[in-house]
């Protein structure tokens, strides 16, 4: 891996949607991440999908995430407009 022109990791959704069940899927998520770290790559992690994902993955050290927690996938007018607007208002709804 250190060699390979590479800057970012990426987890596959098939171990981030395992981890709450099972042990072996949080240790490889976590041994990953500890990994590219090492390495100095940033992790991003697909398919979060509940909080105690997210929680799991902050946890570990997770650079990014992206999943249906964060939001669906948006036509690019919606993708701009959730950008521009949605974190303020997501920020509104969570202080509520």
């Amino acid at each position: 891996l250190n060699s390979l022109p590479i800057t970012l990791l990426k987890i596959d959704k098939s171990f981030v949607g395992g981890m709450e069940q099972r042990e072996e899927n949080r240790k490889l998520v976590h041994a990953m991440i500890n990994l590219a770290h090492n390495l100095h790559l940033e992790v991003v992690a697909e398919g979060v999908e509940t909080p105690e994902q997210l929680e799991l993955l902050r946890g570990f050290g997770c650079d990014q995430v992206q999943g249906y927690l964060i939001s669906r996938p948006l036509p690019l007018a919606e993708l701009v407009e959730y950008l521009t607007f949605g974190a303020s208002q997501q920020s509104l709804v969570e202080a509520i």
